[in-house]
């Protein structure tokens, strides 16, 4: 019988990456799961420490990054993901981007491993197109508080698609939109966690600026689907995977209040600078490379994740 192939899954402890481990090793994969914990949480893969094929390493990838054996697939998605950590910690999260990304493409190639990076709708800053397609550049301000994270990202993808051109590696790029379930930090400072938790404390529900941004949420289990089919796929380029279904904040808020069954109750604060004012994915690539759109819709989704926390507050 052929050995089981071997994926390795930086960010293993955190909200995408735990989930991808549970995907792999259902999939019949053996899993290296690997964080530095400063983010992720090891309750969120607890329960595959019993399993024979998984693996946890605690190490950071911005250091130099050894695993013994074969590898076949890296999934790099070690990264702060949300504004309230990566302002906290703007010089990791710069080097886990560029120092992470480049260690594990050194990796990569080594071991001839394919590598799948996780990007992000942040590379397209405070979008001028609308619904922002791939070949879009985008609209960042560099040197704006929201920079160490968006400009980590394209370099991120600068330099997988140096190595995909250069030494000819096996890279994929996903751009991963809003995304929300179980396992989410309810303190990780995203709208959606904070919304659920104020609701859930009696807190009034913050909104900044006036509510009338939009975002586009993607069901987690949705989006590990997109991520698997991308990675097995033949596509190079990068790919939106995220809910091409937009609503306003305030829109957002009020279907948490009824969901929670609390009060609409708002506190509107100073939009922060650089937020984004739109967000939505143009999925045409998704469809037509993989096959893949979201099944779970919104109100689903949002019953599940209600669910997961409403013994964590």
């Amino acid at each position: 019988m052929a050995a089981k192939k071997r994926v390795l899954i930086t960010g293993g402890a955190g909200f995408l990456g735990s989930h991808l481990c549970d995907r792999f090793l259902k999939e019949g994969y053996s899993v290296i799961a690997m964080d530095n914990l400063i983010t992720g949480n090891l309750a969120n893969i607890e329960h595959l420490f019993k399993e024979k094929d998984f693996e946890f390493y605690h190490h950071d990838v911005s250091k130099y990054v050894h695993v013994p054996g074969r590898l076949d697939y890296i999934l790099h998605f070690a990264s702060p993901a949300s504004p309230i950590d990566y302002l906290k910690i703007p010089i990791q999260t710069l080097k886990v981007g560029s120092l992470g990304t480049h260690n594990l493409l050194g990796l990569a190639k080594s071991k001839k491993a394919r590598m799948l990076i996780a990007s992000t709708s942040e590379v397209y800053g405070d979008p001028e197109v609308h619904p922002q397609v791939e070949e879009y550049w985008g609209n960042v301000n560099p040197v704006g508080p929201r920079g160490c994270y968006d400009e980590a990202k394209r370099f991120q993808e600068a330099i997988t698609m140096a190595y995909h051109l250069h030494h000819g590696l096996e890279t994929r790029i996903v751009r991963i939109f809003n995304t929300y379930g179980p396992r989410m930090r309810l303190d990780d400072g995203r709208v959606l966690p904070a919304f659920l938790g104020q609701a859930l404390r009696g807190e009034p529900l913050s909104i900044f600026g006036d509510g009338s941004q939009t975002r586009s949420f993607c069901y987690v289990d949705d989006l590990i689907e997109g991520i698997y089919r991308l990675l097995l796929s033949d596509y190079a380029l990068p790919v939106n995977i995220g809910n091409p279904s937009e609503i306003t904040i305030k829109e957002f808020a009020e279907e948490i209040c009824k969901l929670t069954g609390v009060e609409l109750n708002i506190k509107y604060q100073p939009l922060p600078e650089n937020d984004p004012q739109k967000r939505r994915p143009d999925i045409t690539k998704a469809r037509e490379i993989l096959g893949w759109e979201p099944k779970v819709d919104r109100a689903e989704g949002l019953r599940l994740t209600y669910e997961y926390f409403k013994d964590k507050v």
